[in-house]
C-alpha cells in the first residue's frame, strides 16, 4: 500500500513529506460540526493505522488462521484506477531486491517527515504565540528564518498559516515561495497577503515580529455554522486504552528515533532529485531507481491526460451558510469563534451602578429595560459578521456622549427633561456609551489588522449590537459570549508517527 502510495505522490510531483506515505496516526476534520460540545474536545477524528506494515499475504495468513471470511472488492482488478495499475505494475516488478530497495527509500522519506514534524513543532512553541482574538505573532529573532533550510521553514509557515485561516487545504507553489522569501526578510518591513492570512510587521517591533492574521478580503473558510444548545448535555469521548497505549508506544518510538539532521537523508532535495539523492546514496540500485523513473513516467503522462479533460468540468455546488441565528442557537463563525447570545427579562440596578457615573443610587433596585424592544427581541434573527471601520467610528462617536456627572445639580435642566433622560431608553444609550468607550481600551491593544477578523453581532437592518470580543453591547439586557475556538489546533493536531 505505501508503496503504491509513493509511486503515486511521485507522479503527482510531490515533495518529500508527501512521499513519505500514509503516517501511523493523522487527523481528519469534519466540515460541519454538530454541537458546541465537539469543538473543545478532539478536534477532529484521529486516525490509526495499527496494520498498516502488513502486507496483504499477511492479511490473508490472518484471516485464514482465525477462520475469518473476508470481501475482495471486484473494482481492485480494474486498469482505470490509478491505484491499481501501479499495483500490478510492482506486481511485475516482485523481486526480494526491489522491494526492499522501495521499502528503504520510503522509509528513508519518513524518517525526514518526523524530523521535519519534530523540528516545527519546537519551534512554534519557541517563536510563536497565540493572542485569544485569533491572531498570531512570529518572533522573527527566535525563529531565525534564514538559518532554516526550506522544507522545514515551508511546514513552519503551512502550519501557523492554516491554523489561523483555518483552511484544511496545504500551502504550495507560488504563494509557499512567496512566503518564504517574506519571512527571510529581517527586519519585515511590508505586508502580504496569502493563503487566506494577512501577515505585516507587528506594531511597536520594529519589524522584529510578524503579525499573521485572518484575511476578510480573500475567499474565507464556511462563514457561519449554526446549532442548537444543549447546554445540560456534555459530550464524553473516550478512547481505548488500547488506543492509547497504540499512540503513547507511537509517541516515545518517534522521539526516540531520530536525534539529529545527520541522520535525515532528503532535507534539501527537492521533489525531482529524491531518487536521484537515493540512488548516490546507495539506498537503491541503478535497476531499481529506473524501474520507479518509468513506473512514474507512466503515471504522470496519464495524469496530465486525465487533467486536460477536466478542464471544461462543472463547478462545484458551493453549500447553503447560514447567515442568521436566534437565542438559545449557538454560531460557530469562520472556524474560529463559538458566539453565542440571549437577553436577560430585567436587570438589578446593582450591576449596572459601576457603569454610570452620573450619581444615582440604582443598587437594590430592580431595573426593566424596554429599549431592546425596540431593536431585538426573543424571536429576533441577528447576523454575525467581521469588524469594519465603520464601527470603529461609530465606537469613537458614541463614546463622546457621556452621561451627565450629576442629573440633581444641573439646575438649568427642566424637570421635564430630567424625567426623560431618566427614562430606560437614556439610560441604555448611557450604558452603551460607558460600554463603548472601555471597548476603545480594549481594541486599542490589539493590532488593526487583526481587528478585522473580530466577530461583530448586527440586527437584519446592519446596526452595531455587540462587538463580544471586546465587551461591547448596546444594552445590559443583550448577553453576548464569544470564545476563540478553532477546529484545528495548531500543528494540525496529533503527530505523523513513523
Amino acid at each position: 500500500m505505501q508503496a503504491e502510495l509513493f509511486i503515486l505522490r511521485l507522479s503527482r510531483n510531490s515533495g518529500v513529506l508527501g512521499l513519505a506515505g500514509m503516517p501511523f496516526t493523522s487527523q481528519i476534520f469534519s466540515t460541519h460540526i454538530h454541537s458546541y460540545n465537539e469543538v473543545p474536545l478532539n478536534y477532529g477524528i484521529l486516525l490509526v493505522r495499527p496494520l498498516l506494515e502488513f502486507s496483504k499475504e499477511d492479511m490473508y495468513k490472518i484471516c485464514l488462521g482465525g477462520c475469518k471470511d473476508w470481501v475482495e472488492d471486484p473494482t481492485n482488478q480494474s486498469p482505470l484506477f490509478a491505484r491499481n495499475r501501479i499495483r500490478m505494475s510492482l506486481n511485475n516488478l516482485s523481486s526480494s531486491t526491489f522491494k526492499s530497495e522501495l521499502k528503504a527509500v520510503i522509509s528513508a522519506c519518513r524518517m525526514t517527515r518526523l524530523y521535519v514534524n519534530q523540528f516545527c513543532y519546537s519551534l512554534i512553541n519557541e517563536a510563536v504565540v497565540i493572542r485569544e482574538h485569533g491572531y498570531a505573532i512570529v518572533d522573527l529573532k527566535i525563529l531565525n528564518p534564514s538559518k532554516i533550510v526550506d522544507i522545514c521553514l515551508s511546514k513552519f509557515i503551512s502550519l501557523v498559516l492554516q491554523f489561523i485561516s483555518q483552511r484544511q487545504r496545504p500551502i504550495r507553489g507560488s504563494a509557499l515561495k512567496l512566503l518564504l522569501d517574506y519571512i527571510r526578510t529581517f527586519p519585515c518591513k511590508n505586508s502580504l497577503t496569502a493563503a487566506g492570512c494577512y501577515l505585516c510587521p507587528d506594531p511597536g517591533s520594529r519589524g522584529s515580529r510578524v503579525l499573521v492574521c485572518c484575511s476578510v478580503d480573500g475567499p474565507l473558510p464556511l462563514k457561519m455554522e449554526v446549532f442548537e444548545s444543549f447546554s445540560d448535555q456534555k459530550l464524553q469521548c473516550h478512547v481505548l486504552n488500547e488506543v492509547e497505549k497504540i499512540i503513547e508506544h507511537g509517541k516515545s518510538y518517534a522521539s526516540q528515533l531520530v536525534l539529529d539532521a545527520s541522520d535525515v537523508h532528503f532535507m534539501d532535495v527537492t521533489p525531482e532529485l529524491v531518487l536521484t539523492k537515493a540512488k548516490r546514496l546507495n539506498i537503491i540500485s541503478e535497476s531499481t531507481y529506473m524501474n520507479i523513473i518509468e513506473l512514474q513516467r507512466e503515471e504522470t503522462d496519464r495524469f496530465k491526460s486525465k487533467a486536460e479533460d477536466k478542464t471544461n468540468s462543472e463547478p462545484k455546488h458551493e453549500a447553503d451558510i447560514v447567515s442568521t441565528f436566534k437565542p438559545g442557537q449557538i454560531c460557530y463563525f469562520m472556524n474560529r469563534f463559538v458566539i453565542t447570545w440571549g437577553m436577560k427579562e430585567n436587570i438589578a440596578g446593582g450591576a449596572l451602578s459601576d457603569l454610570f457615573t452620573c450619581g444615582m443610587d440604582l443598587v437594590g433596585e430592580s431595573w426593566n429595560c424596554s429599549c431592546m424592544s425596540f431593536i431585538v427581541n426573543h424571536n429576533t434573527r441577528l447576523e454575525m459578521r467581521t469588524m469594519i471601520e465603520s464601527d470603529w467610528l461609530y465606537l469613537g462617536k458614541l463614546s463622546k456622549y457621556p452621561p451627565p456627572n450629576n442629573f440633581e445639580q444641573q439646575g438649568a435642566i427642566k424637570s421635564r427633561e430630567i424625567e426623560q433622560m431618566m427614562e430606560k431608553k437614556t439610560l441604555c444609550f448611557h450604558y452603551a456609551c460607558v460600554s463603548a468607550q472601555k471597548a476603545l481600551l480594549l481594541l486599542k491593544s490589539i493590532p488593526v489588522a487583526a481587528r478585522r477578523s473580530l466577530p461583530v453581532l448586527v440586527n437584519l437592518h446592519g446596526q452595531l449590537l455587540s462587538i463580544p470580543t471586546v465587551e461591547f453591547s448596546h444594552c445590559p439586557r443583550l448577553i453576548v459570549q464569544a470564545e476563540f475556538k478553532p477546529k484545528i489546533p495548531l500543528g494540525g493536531g496529533h503527530s505523523s508517527f513513523i
